[in-house]
């Protein structure tokens, strides 16, 4: 299977190529083409010429368009869902449920109105709001759900009248190039382009002068270059990064009802998404027993190839992550109590034990910092005071979680966490449809939603007088 970048609606070679590693096995999935500065300049040209008409095109057109790309996503989805099995490693049935959201995504902008919001309106004067294109986006992508988050940014940017320049990682670029031969089929020549590169291009992308917009997602530590780049010239930004989401199980829970939703919510594609488990604070009345019922339930779980049937978690998606989880692996040994995985098994692959660690505390790097792998630790708290104190003393913000048998009283704790998402007795519940905004060091603005839609938009007033 060859694969092409996306330039003014024509599907062209790349300056050079890199192997992209299938992570379950090591193999070489594919050749993936790169651009280099060239190429880059030519998709933002491309994008800057097409964006006046896509501008000027009526918004039933552009939402038609995002409606046929939802149909094609459903008539692909099973060789693009096996595509993003092969290169970030998620068993293929939540690779099926990534493609479910980009239908859902699509289809949910595509249902938006843009119309003027009428402020005031007598015999003297006429005040509307309108909400009108930035211009060219660059949307760069992280290698962890390359299709959900791709559709992220793209659906709202084009359906607001921008057009895009896609830059997918270079780990997993492949779902997002294929997906492109059908993006090329559906929009107009120029308003989606979409370039790969070996990690080297982020920085002219940004940097780029015809560049209105950067939608970003992955670490705080790039994002915050990204948004000290873009302030040169006051681009825009939406910048989804870093989380380490905390989960408080109250005293009142039952675990035996819950422990597969809390195993499932810290280690969803091993725990390689911003918004899963990351802390999981549990009362020190119920510590023992909660220990003992997730370890049990954790022991159970299959993990493998995500092409087998049976796997519920794959590895680490490329060779850079897997060392970095291995560091916080070895000071979960020296520094906890290991109760479930912690092994590094023999042959090829990048696997990782889904790993529990008990007997840690607020302090230990494990506990602060983000491993971005499926190392969960879970910690002691004394009353619910100390557990809120200790879920908010991060400097990051991104989602939270309550857990309880009453919800009402789940929710009134749940009110005090900071987070730009706070759910109860569920972590990381995500739609198109519901709005994913940012908190404190995990970014800035909203992706999702249609306070997703409105980051994409410049905001004029018209003030008539009649």
């Amino acid at each position: 299977m060859s694969y092409k970048l996306l330039i003014d609606g024509q599907l062209v070679d790349g300056a050079g190529h890199i192997d992209v590693i299938n992570p379950a096995d090591e193999t070489v999935i594919a050749a993936s083409p790169i651009a280099d500065e060239a190429l880059l300049n030519a998709a933002v040209a491309a994008a800057k010429r097409a964006q006046p008409g896509w501008a000027a095109t009526p918004l039933q057109e552009r939402a038609a368009c995002l409606s046929a790309l939802a149909e094609a996503a459903v008539a692909h989805e099973a060789e693009l869902a096996k595509l993003v099995t092969l290169e970030v490693g998620r068993p293929l049935p939540l690779a099926h449920f990534e493609l479910q959201l980009v239908q859902k995504s699509c289809s949910f902008y595509s249902q938006q109105s843009l119309a003027p919001e009428v402020l005031h309106d007598d015999e003297a004067t006429r005040i509307e709001l309108q909400r009108l294109p930035l211009g060219v986006v660059a949307a760069i992508l992280p290698w962890n759900a390359p299709l959900y988050l791709a559709i992220n940014k793209l659906a709202p940017a084009v359906l607001a009248g921008n057009c895009v320049v896609l830059k997918p990682a270079p780990t997993s670029p492949l779902s997002t190039l294929k997906f492109g031969e059908l993006l090329a089929k559906i929009f107009p020549p120029g308003v989606v382009n979409i370039i790969a590169d070996r990690n080297d291009l982020g920085a002219a992308l940004v940097n780029h002068p015809d560049i209105a917009k950067v939608a970003f997602t992955g670490s705080t530590a790039t994002g915050m270059k990204i948004l000290q780049s873009a302030a040169a010239n006051l681009k825009k930004v939406t910048l989804e990064l870093s989380g380490n989401d905390a989960a408080i199980l109250l005293p009142d829970v039952d675990i035996a009802a819950i422990a597969g939703d809390v195993i499932f919510g810290a280690f969803f594609n091993s725990a390689q998404i911003c918004a899963v488990i990351k802390r999981l604070y549990v009362h020190e009345s119920r510590y023992d027993e909660i220990c003992d019922v997730l370890a049990a339930g954790l022991s159970q779980a299959v993990m493998g190839n995500g092409m087998d049937p049976d796997v519920m978690f794959g590895p680490i998606q490329n060779a850079a992550q897997y060392d970095k989880v291995k560091g916080f692996l070895e000071e979960a040994r020296e520094t906890g109590t290991i109760i479930c995985g912690g092994e590094i098994p023999e042959g090829k692959g990048y696997f990782i034990t889904p790993t529990l660690v008990r007997d840690l505390s607020d302090g230990h790097r494990l506990v602060d910092e983000e491993p971005f792998g499926p190392i969960l630790p879970i910690i002691k708290y004394r009353d619910i005071d100390d557990a809120v104190a200790r879920a908010n003393a991060s400097p990051l913000g991104l989602g939270g979680s309550v857990w309880s048998a009453d919800a009402e009283q789940a929710r009134a704790v749940a009110e005090r966490l900071q987070a730009g998402t706070v759910w109860v007795n569920q972590h990381c519940a995500i739609d198109p449809a519901i709005p994913f905004p940012t908190s404190k060091g995990s970014g800035l603005g909203v992706e999702a939603g249609r306070e997703g839609l409105l980051e994409y938009c410049n905001l004029r007033v018209m003030n008539i007088k009649k």
